[in-house]
């Protein structure tokens, strides 16, 4: 494996160096922003000295004056579009008397004058905590809240959107560029926000700091004053629209992980493996020395129980970290480096998939290995799973309620990176010390759980389970049964019976030995132990091909249809004993209800959406059912004869 060289211990931006230059990773990484967006950054916006009376921007009641904001955003001539250079630059001494004039507030002055402005986010407390960071100076807090003020008004102005339009844009960018806000606030107000946030072309704080390539020092704080001045302008342009529409403003609700259970991987960190992890940072390749400020930060916030802020700073960190590894192992330094406006950024979508843009085969996932991968896709990118860091930067999460198991993985798991990338000697004794160790086993051998094939198996699980419990449904007595004149037993059953029996049979050969079973074939082979011991052999899930994942969408319907069949049948079946013992079925319902139980019930495994209807309480169409069943089973032999057929074939050409 190519060794990570560690970072530099100080900023000093390559000024002179021309735009898109590549970087050596064996030099000290100073910074992550190229040139080009370290200049626009870090220097633009101080490089006119002037002055800007604050009574021209924001009144002594907290009212912003928009037009004299706007009038610094400059347009080129030749076709009217931002001129983000100009702009940065005018915008710079603006920005600064801003943040003089924030400085010189106290949190109660500060609370009276921009809060009632703040409503409209359903973010107030953040707002308020963001004032808080500006006033510490701290440069790690000052980036961490912007972080979490950028995520708060992509929420509030997607909620904004929805006034006007039906689905709002997933992208803050298209969002910021949408008819629909501009229609709300204005262009040129959109346009202000597009030099700050919303365009590759401007400062693009929001992209830089969430994809982790900017260091607390390289982000001025000035900015995060001027966004925050920006988002109580918004509330009160917002209110005025609100009133001339006589509309209200409808926040969507927070999404809330309900699958923790499931992501219950790793033990617990408890304070000796924190400490050991700050140590772990100073020392591993992994960390670039600009950066270990965020990490720090991190360690203190899971400390603190400030578990949002925890995964917000670690998440930019795991994806730089991670990203240094990708230039290494692929052999593109420059890559490390933000992108210029023309260009994509390298983010954890390009450093996840298996090829390159040149079609090369993508070091990282080999290097990586698959548990790691596994990981790193069920927490990011699986529709299905947590997907933490887009709910998070988007500000679809509450923060104040974000649960302490996920910190705890994601923790977890950058220390296991931590350790396994560097060369370090004093690194041994880390990853042996039983407070890491744990950490490291559970990484080695994890298996993903959000991908389809994992859903699909979980889902059949459950459905075995379902019908598993049909024996144990009440059932009316004999003797009371033999009381009802006319009945007689069905012999419907024996067909599918028979069917089943002979499809088994042949699937049996396919099974692993220790589940290859002889006696009452029947049963054992749709035995809940058998699905379980099938469910459990492990299937590579990375990168599975299009036509795979097509089949798995078939099978999870299906599934998803036995079970609620299996669901129907006992629900029924319970309403009708309930019924029965209550002397209130009729005859023919109480025919009915004992056709059901004397079929054999778990023949039915092939159920479609038909059955859902055939079996639900309104239809109670148990003939019909049967007679699906059985064509269903037939259709299954024949199958399976030929694939058996031509396996002969196949292996007769073979020994020919």
């Amino acid at each position: 494996m190519a060794q990570l060289q560690p970072g530099g211990t100080a900023v000093a931006p390559p000024a002179t160096d021309a735009p898109g230059s590549a970087m050596s990773l064996a030099d000290p990484v100073t910074t992550c922003l190229s040139p080009a967006v370290h200049y626009m950054v870090c220097k633009l916006g101080f490089e006119i000295e002037d002055s800007h009376s604050v009574n021209s921007i924001v009144s002594e009641n907290g009212e912003v004056c928009w037009r004299t904001i706007t009038e610094l955003v400059h347009y080129r001539e030749s076709d009217q579009n931002v001129d983000y250079i100009k702009s940065v630059q005018l915008l710079g001494p603006l920005c600064e008397s801003v943040h003089l004039h924030l400085q010189s507030l106290t949190m109660e002055q500060f609370e009276v004058q921009y809060s009632l402005w703040f409503q409209w986010t359903n973010c107030t407390e953040l707002l308020l905590e963001v004032f808080a960071a500006l006033d510490s100076m701290e440069a790690t807090a000052i980036a961490l809240s912007l972080m979490k003020l950028t995520s708060c008004l992509e929420r509030a102005l997607g909620d904004v959107f929805l006034l006007i339009g039906k689905d709002s844009p997933f992208l803050l960018r298209d969002l910021l560029a949408s008819q629909e806000l501009a229609a709300v606030f204005g262009q040129s107000v959109m346009n202000v926000l597009r030099v700050f946030i919303g365009s590759p072309y401007g400062l693009n704080l929001r992209n830089i700091l969430w994809h982790g390539f900017a260091s607390p020092q390289e982000i001025p704080a000035k900015y995060c004053s001027m966004l925050l001045i920006l988002t109580a302008g918004l509330g009160q342009l917002l209110k005025i629209y609100l009133l001339q529409t006589e509309t209200i403003l409808v926040h969507r609700p927070y999404i809330a992980f309900t699958n923790l259970k499931e992501l219950d991987i790793f033990p617990d960190i408890n304070h000796e493996a924190l400490s050991l992890t700050e140590e772990l940072a100073k020392i591993s390749s992994f960390v670039l020395k600009t950066v270990l400020p965020f990490w720090v930060a991190a360690l203190t916030a899971f400390r603190q129980h400030r578990y949002a802020d925890c995964v917000i700073l670690l998440l930019p960190q795991l994806e730089t970290g991670l990203r240094l590894l990708f230039a290494t192992v692929n052999k593109c330094p420059n890559r490390l480096l933000t992108a210029e406006s023309s260009s994509l950024y390298t983010t954890f979508d390009e450093m996840l998939t298996k090829q390159l843009n040149d079609k090369e085969i993508n070091q990282l996932p080999l290097i990586l290995g698959e548990p790691s991968m596994e990981f790193l896709w069920d927490f990011l990118n699986h529709q299905e799973g947590p997907r933490v860091r887009d709910h998070l930067s988007h500000g679809e999460i509450n923060l104040h309620e974000f649960p302490r198991e996920i910190a705890n993985q994601i923790l977890a798991f950058s220390v296991t990176l931590l350790c396994r990338f560097s060369e370090v000697e004093e690194l041994t004794a880390f990853k042996e010390h039983t407070a890491i160790k744990p950490l490291i086993s559970c990484a080695n051998c994890y298996r993903s759980r959000f991908h389809p094939i994992a859903r699909l198996k979980k889902q059949v699980l459950k459905c075995m389970k379902s019908i598993s419990s049909w024996p144990e449904l009440p059932i009316v007595p004999e003797e009371q049964i033999q009381e009802i004149p006319g009945l007689e037993r069905s012999a419907e059953t024996s067909p599918c019976i028979s069917v089943t029996t002979e499809i088994l049979s042949q699937l049996q050969h396919h099974l692993p030995q220790n589940c290859y079973i002889l006696d009452d074939l029947m049963n054992n082979l749709l035995s809940e132990k058998l699905l379980v011991e099938l469910c459990s052999t492990h299937i590579c899930t990375l990168y599975c091909p299009r036509s795979v994942l097509e089949i798995l969408v078939v099978f999870r319907k299906i599934s998803t249809q036995c079970h609620q069949v299996s669901d129907q049948v006992i629900a029924s079946t319970e309403m009708r004993y309930t019924q029965w013992i209550n002397k209130i079925l009729r005859s023919r319902q109480r025919h009915n209800y004992l056709r059901m139980l004397h079929r054999f019930l778990k023949s039915i495994l092939q159920y479609t959406e038909n059955l859902v209807t055939y079996t639900s309480p309104e239809k109670n169409k148990w003939d019909e059912s049967m007679e699906l069943t059985h064509k269903a089973l037939i259709k299954i032999r024949t199958f399976s004869e030929r694939k058996l057929t031509l396996m002969q074939l196949a292996t007769q050409v073979k020994l020919s």
